[in-house]
């Protein structure tokens, strides 16, 4: 049923991630936006992309999940990139990908020892959770000769340049929201604390607190879109959404355009000193941690999910475990000289939102009229942004999604079967 777009709206979006950013921009584009009667506000509670849309790794793939909106989200990638500069302004390129397997070793090296000691168990993100797709092996490609070849077992194509692409997030979340407010949407940033949804007529306002001055402030609302990540249960609690910590580490290294995913066996003699200068010892275990080489000189190299620490209330209170960050790079500098001789610039953890029991993520009517949810992406956020904001926005103003079939990613179905 289509929405009465001739009506004053005013729409709300909890969230300044990826999610909410991409929502906002994608209704200021949408053919009903009437920046006259429709208002769009997006209410952060922090910073823009302050949680994993600033700290994520960007890889755009044709091959990620879930399969009826990935090629939508990679097309509109494209299309955003050659309306705005996307190569220049966010970092968008198409890369290589692929996956290795190598046996590490020890190298002597004058640089200082790497201070460490994560847990015992390496847990796989979601991205390479469970075994997925089998690549067969082909040749090592030249290019990447970041990494030690004797070390290397056997390499697969993941993806092409064709299939494959990435941008940095940070930059890219932060110019949807730029892109957006240059067509009449507005940022506020405070914490929400209420929605009225009481009663026949559904959504009826937002209530949130001031991140400066503490204040508490209602705005009316006709619509809202939850897309708050791993918050968004805290703003909607019948939204079944989990959260897992990830943590990340941003090398200074200028190497050639590879996403490259690995399986690891450390050496035997493998460890990592910790404070105490105790050293660790992890030899002979296998770790998989994934290397995104970015345009701007940097690899970004992430790996170890947990559940040590709970979702804090906020993205300014995560913390950041160092010994994972320095264990991400220690692994990886058993099979690449480059990484381990290059600076460190960024240590770093972030929550990524996954939709309980699994599958996911969630996109559309909540059953309460004028309310919508848009999480639980796990690691695709980035990819899937574009269709989900692109989507929602089909929502609001077309009553439905045209552009793709969304069925299995109801979130009355999920709500259900939590």
């Amino acid at each position: 049923m289509a929405s009465d777009t001739s009506q004053p709206r005013n729409i709300v979006i909890v969230g300044g991630g990826i999610i909410g950013c991409t929502t906002a921009y994608f209704l200021t584009r949408h053919p009903a936006f009437n920046p006259t009667i429709h208002k769009i506000i997006i209410l952060e509670a922090q910073s823009i992309a302050s949680g994993a849309s600033g700290k994520a790794g960007g890889l755009l793939a044709l091959w990620a999940y879930p399969a009826n909106i990935v090629p939508l989200s990679y097309r509109l990638h494209a299309e955003l990139a050659k309306e705005h500069d996307g190569p220049k302004r966010w970092g968008y390129r198409a890369v290589h990908c692929g996956s290795i397997t190598a046996k590490g070793k020890l190298y002597e090296s004058a640089k200082k020892e790497e201070v460490g000691g994560g847990g015992d168990e390496y847990k796989k993100l979601p991205k390479t959770r469970g075994g997925g797709k089998m690549f067969a092996p082909v040749e090592i490609p030249e290019d990447l000769s970041w990494f030690d070849r004797e070390t290397i077992q056997t390499y697969s194509v993941m993806g092409t340049p064709e299939t494959t692409a990435q941008v940095h997030p940070f930059l890219f979340t932060t110019s949807m929201v730029e892109l957006a407010k240059e067509k009449g949407a507005e940022v506020i940033f405070g914490s929400a604390t209420a929605m009225d949804y009481t009663g026949p007529h559904g959504v009826k306002s937002v209530t949130y607190e001031d991140k400066e001055t503490k204040h508490i402030h209602t705005i009316p609302a006709t619509d809202v879109v939850v897309a708050a990540g791993p918050w968004t249960n805290h703003v909607f609690p019948e939204a079944p959404i989990e959260a897992i910590r990830a943590h990340s580490v941003v090398v200074k290294a200028d190497v050639s355009a590879h996403a490259v995913f690995t399986e690891i066996d450390l050496p035997k003699d493998f460890g990592i000193k910790d404070a105490s200068a105790a050293k660790k010892k992890k030899g002979g275990k296998r770790v998989n941690p994934e290397m995104y080489a970015r345009p701007d000189g940097t690899v970004y190299a992430c790996g170890e999910g947990d559940y040590a620490v709970p979702l804090p209330k906020s993205s300014n209170l995560v913390e950041c475990d160092v010994s994972h960050c320095d264990d991400i790079h220690a692994y990886i500098s058993t099979i690449s000289p480059t990484i381990r001789d290059g600076e460190i610039l960024i240590k770093q953890a972030c929550y990524l939102p996954l939709v309980e029991g699994g599958g996911g993520p969630i996109i559309g009517k909540t059953g309460i009229r004028g309310l919508f949810v848009a999480s639980g992406h796990t690691c695709w956020g980035i990819q899937n942004g574009p269709a989900t904001g692109k989507l929602m926005s089909e929502f609001i103003f077309d009553g439905e999604a045209k552009s793709a079939h969304i069925d299995s990613l109801d979130p009355q179905v999920a709500m259900e079967d939590s």
